[in-house]
């Protein structure tokens, strides 16, 4: 029988689950209606870390495109956390000329971080 100490803790999901709701401006109750849950149990899974059903837990990663890699992989690889998979889907609402301003604020980062490291 497995020791409830060995149980993986759901907290930091949930806390990413109910800051990505957020950040798309949808409430409990939105997000609830449209994977079929009662908003309660959403609310259980964001604020207590109750553990979600698989069927859940699927649902809630691909409606508000959170990364699993970062709470199940030891040594997260930067390139598939939710902060880029969010900013890669606001990317996808851009235009060619939006993307160029985006470019170059990334580009002058770039730059202003190796001027730092000399």
């Amino acid at each position: 029988m497995r020791k409830k100490e060995d149980r993986y803790d759901f907290r930091a999901f949930g806390l990413a689950i109910k800051a990505a709701r957020n950040k798309q401006g949808l409430t409990r109750e939105q997000v609830g209606a449209m994977i079929e849950i009662d908003p309660r149990y959403l609310t259980n899974i964001e604020n207590k870390g109750k553990h979600p059903s698989l069927q859940v837990f699927y649902d809630l990663v691909h409606l508000l495109n959170v990364s699993t890699d970062e709470f199940f992989l030891s040594a997260p690889d930067p390139a598939k956390s939710t902060r880029r998979r969010q900013l890669e889907m606001q990317l996808e609402k851009l235009s060619d000329k939006d993307l160029v301003i985006v470019e170059s604020v990334a580009d002058g980062i770039i730059k202003s971080k190796e001027v730092d490291e000399n």
